[in-house]
């Protein structure tokens, strides 16, 4: 079987499974303070309007520039920030408003991989401890049988099981990052939100931790939402793709179709932009003029009108909707 052929066979059948999380208009909006008293006076838009769906088993990327709204869509997803609007629904149940216990019963189902392997797990406590804790949260276990258990997740993530007994500083960046897995699979979740989780390890361990996730993905029958920066890190591990800019999804396509034919103007910039290792093959690069506009005070339109290179008088006055322009690939732009 040829790669084109294994890439369009599991793209058909992740189309025949079932949807796990659905997000519909979801908005975060931070409130901005000012004067004596602190009142509001505005709001950073850091989430505005977005809607996508994951299937079970599926990765879906999220990819764009740094503030445009990536990391903060997925720590909504999982209700660690509150949503301003829309809908977060988990395999077809409301969890957008949901509190209390309700909410520590969902979160079961979706965990979290951090980008800093480094503050991101608790330094006084032992390794097996920092795994233990999101179990021992849910449920009362015997502690032979618990420490078994979690030996055998140090196992699956690739560090030896005398990590047990060791304290976050001694390890490396990659093997806490490993912990930081282990940690989130403790709970057997359904979707793992992995917010840039190689862009603090180096480039040689950056492989072996997006191979691990996907190993585990096939093991485990994981879904992945997976934020980064680095183009060539998602294709590496997505299905599909979805590009942020300024709080809003510009284009949601598979992974073949976004790298082949991207369609809105600012994927077009993103991926003219990645190294070319064939030095043989010329590229033209295209440059983006301007800075990014705050997302306190977004610009008129179509977020993107203010550099897009292919903007007209029609950009600055309406905003145009995330729309199917051909199968599966959704693009938010008047020219399609």
């Amino acid at each position: 079987m040829t790669t084109r052929d294994f890439i369009q066979d599991r793209i058909d059948s992740l189309e025949n499974r079932d949807v796990l999380l659905e997000v519909q208009n979801l908005k975060t909006y931070y409130p901005v303070r000012g004067g004596f008293f602190k009142r509001t006076i505005g709001h950073v838009k850091a989430v505005d309007d977005v809607s996508f769906t994951i299937r079970k088993g599926e990765t879906l990327g999220l990819v764009g520039e740094s503030g445009c709204g990536k990391s903060t869509t997925g720590r909504t997803i999982l209700r660690l920030l509150k949503p301003t609007d829309g809908q977060i629904l988990f395999e077809g149940k409301e969890i957008t408003k949901i509190s209390g216990a309700k909410l520590q019963k969902a979160r079961r189902d979706f965990q979290m991989v951090f980008q800093d392997p480094y503050a991101s797990l608790n330094p006084t406590q032992m390794v097996g401890d920092i795994i233990a804790e999101p179990i021992l949260n849910y449920e009362k276990r015997n502690k032979k049988e618990l420490e078994q258990e979690i030996k055998s997740l140090l196992s699956k993530v690739g560090l030896p099981e005398a990590a047990y007994y060791k304290y976050a500083h001694e390890f490396s960046g990659g093997q806490r990052q490993r912990i930081g897995i282990a940690r989130a699979l403790a709970l057997n979740p359904k979707l793992i939100v992995a917010d840039e989780p190689v862009s603090a390890l180096d480039v040689s361990v950056q492989s072996q931790v997006l191979n691990l996730l996907k190993e585990l993905q096939i093991e485990f029958d994981l879904t992945y939402l997976f934020i980064a920066h680095d183009l060539s890190v998602v294709k590496h591990m997505s299905d599909r793709i979805g590009v942020m800019y300024l709080g809003n999804l510009v284009e949601v396509a598979s992974n073949r179709d976004l790298y082949k034919e991207p369609l809105h103007p600012y994927t077009q910039a993103l991926i003219s932009a990645i190294p070319e290792p064939n030095t043989a093959i010329k590229k033209e690069r295209i440059v983006l003029e301007g800075d990014v506009p705050s997302p306190q005070n977004p610009p008129t339109g179509c977020p993107f009108h203010t550099r897009c290179p292919m903007a007209m008088e029609v950009c600055s006055k309406e905003k145009p909707p995330l729309k199917e322009v051909r199968p599966g690939h959704h693009v938010a732009c008047v020219l399609y």
